[in-house]
């Protein structure tokens, strides 16, 4: 058995992917209309706003899938739904200041081009209409190739749009099948073709390791296939199988997925296939050309992760519109309602949707930035952090470093008098290491603890 093997069976455990700290699970009821609207209205003016819509439509059902989408071929249910989105940003707009410039924005799933051409360019007039893109703006669409037609990108790019993430997944026809998404080698170079003589100027691809079927052979002939399309991010993310949260992935048979020793196998394929590919390995799920500017970020430690992955955009607060969608300020997480029909029944009674959300303390935000630090820069200084958030790092973490001690006798990270750091092989395992640091996992046990997916 070898070592990193080992490791992987010792810290494949629950635990969360950081998207948040507090993570979601810890969202409550008791946050309401009134505390957002608190929240909108003491946003600092100084910072920037980052965008998202939630389209929650698919055609089909992907049996992996862990978003909140409704599969369905009756478009006429998208037509309540937009209506929804144009008064739930007229009420937010309503509440910021909206010359505060937009510095990202992105429409994720559910499947954003299930819109027709029409109402994509509809929906971003919308957008622009209650907000103020910046010329410089990152504008980014989830697209799924199947069904997809060229005046799908067309519109857009007309739109403003300037980058698009395309599911792949996997292109494997075995998987495919196990997992209900068949999209051929000729369509996936297609899109992309349609993409580059459009003039996006960054395509990104998401992969999933862990599905049904797949093995270590079979996984390296698709990672061979996207090299050669010569992507400019890719995401490669850990499939979640979590039945009990998900219940369509109960169509996904059990026996199918890969045991620890594959995924560690597809886990060190994608690191050395794209590593040999000259692409930098992010941290986490995320690789990146050497001269994007995600990388340039993480050199200069400005690289942050919020809902979307990683970020550039540290200091924007996210407004996010639809069924599900998480907003976020400074200091509070905020999400809408996510059935669909409720979302719109709230949206047309008052104009917001709030589930339920978060107002952080203060020690909430110094473990949400120690966590980061950890997954965006790979260290933690600890004299800069204390002199940022007036503490001493030693003491204030004490539990943390006692908790990190075994991690860095296994060789996943260093600990030194100065600073905590990441190592090579500790990249597989940085959700562990941020766990080092969530005082909410500590709290929690028994009934109380939330069910996450597997670390690894």
């Amino acid at each position: 058995m070898s070592t990193t093997l080992e490791l992987l069976r010792k810290y494949s455990v629950p635990g969360p992917r950081y998207t948040s700290y507090p993570t979601a699970p810890y969202f409550h009821t008791g946050f309401g209309e009134g505390e957002w609207a608190d929240a909108l209205a003491a946003a600092a003016p100084d910072r920037g706003l980052s965008l998202y819509a939630h389209i929650p439509f698919c055609d089909s059902l992907c049996y992996y899938c862990g978003c909140n989408m409704v599969a369905t071929r009756d478009y006429s249910k998208t037509e309540p739904y937009l209506a929804a989105l144009d008064r739930e940003m007229a009420a937010t707009a309503a509440r910021v200041d909206v010359s505060r410039p937009v510095r990202q924005l992105h429409w994720g799933g559910g499947t954003p081009t299930y819109l027709n051409p029409g109402d994509i360019r509809r929906l971003m007039a919308m957008m622009r209409q209650y907000f103020t893109l910046a010329a410089d703006a990152e504008v980014s669409c989830e697209v799924d190739p199947r069904e997809l037609t060229f005046e799908h990108l067309a519109a857009l790019r007309e739109s403003g749009f300037n980058r698009v993430s395309f599911g792949v997944q996997d292109m494997d026809p075995d998987v495919q099948q196990a997992v209900n998404r068949i999209q051929s080698e000729f369509l996936i170079r297609q899109v992309m073709d349609w993409s580059r003589e459009l003039g996006f100027s960054s395509i990104n691809l998401d992969l999933i390791v862990g599905l049904p079927k797949q093995t270590v052979e079979s996984f390296n002939r698709t990672l061979e296939r996207v090299v050669a399309w010569a992507p400019d991010r890719l995401a490669v993310f850990a499939y979640a199988h979590v039945p009990w949260l998900k219940k369509h992935q109960n169509l996904i048979q059990e026996a199918d997925l890969p045991d620890a020793a594959t995924r560690l196998g597809l886990q060190q394929a994608v690191n050395d296939a794209l590593g040999a590919a000259g692409y930098v390995n992010i941290g986490l799920d995320h690789f990146a050309r050497p001269e994007d500017e995600l990388v340039r970020a993480q050199q200069n430690k400005t690289l942050w992760r919020n809902f979307q992955g990683y970020t550039t955009h540290k200091d924007c607060d996210i407004l996010a519109f639809g069924a599900s969608s998480i907003s976020q300020t400074a200091d509070v997480y905020m999400q809408n309602e996510k059935n669909l029909k409720r979302y719109q029944e709230r949206v047309a009674a008052t104009g917001f949707a709030v589930e339920r959300g978060i107002k952080l303390t203060r020690d909430d935000q110094i473990r949400r930035d120690a966590i980061t630090r950890v997954m965006c820069d790979l260290e933690l200084d600890f004299a800069a952090f204390g002199r940022e958030w007036d503490i001493a790092f030693g003491d204030y973490f004490a539990e943390a470093l006692a908790d990190l001690r075994p991690l860095a006798d296994d060789g996943l990270v260093s600990i030194s008098a100065d600073r905590v750091s990441v190592t090579p092989s500790g990249r597989l395992f940085l959700r562990n290491i941020g766990m080092c640091f969530d005082r909410y996992l500590k709290e929690a046990s028994g009934s109380t603890q939330p069910r996450y997916s597997r670390t690894a």
